[in-house]
């Protein structure tokens, strides 16, 4: 017998679906990059506004950063000042980061997603 279980997100808004060049977050679009928190989610500079995932220290304990629609390292010094600042950074694909990000907040963890958009095919 399969039990399922109805997923809570509380107050925290998941990342609902993307397309090419934007997000939808508790069905608000968002175009561009963004980072989403369980606060709330904003757009983003993009991989040079790390400061704006610095800031994120004492919020967050790992950002999953989705780097469009294929895996790709970050910049070194962006994940040092990540790393510096206490934060884990786990690059993956931005559709990848989206749903890891889905499961992890409906497990209460601290977790942040910073998406780069995927771009058309």
């Amino acid at each position: 017998m399969i039990r399922l279980t109805e997923i809570s997100f509380d107050a925290a808004r998941p990342i609902d679906g993307y397309g090419p060049g934007y997000f939808r977050i508790g069905g608000q679009v968002i175009t561009g990059a963004v980072i989403v928190t369980a606060a709330g989610a904003r757009s983003w500079g993009g991989l040079d506004d790390g400061s704006a995932l610095v800031a994120l220290a004492g919020e967050v304990d790992v950002i999953l950063l989705g780097m469009g629609r294929q895996i790709a390292h970050p910049p070194k010094d962006l994940r040092l000042a990540l790393e510096q600042a206490g934060i884990g950074v786990e690059p993956m694909d931005s559709p990848a980061a989206a749903r890891t990000y889905n499961v992890l907040l409906a497990e209460g963890r601290r977790v942040a997603a910073a998406l780069l958009p995927v771009s058309p095919e």
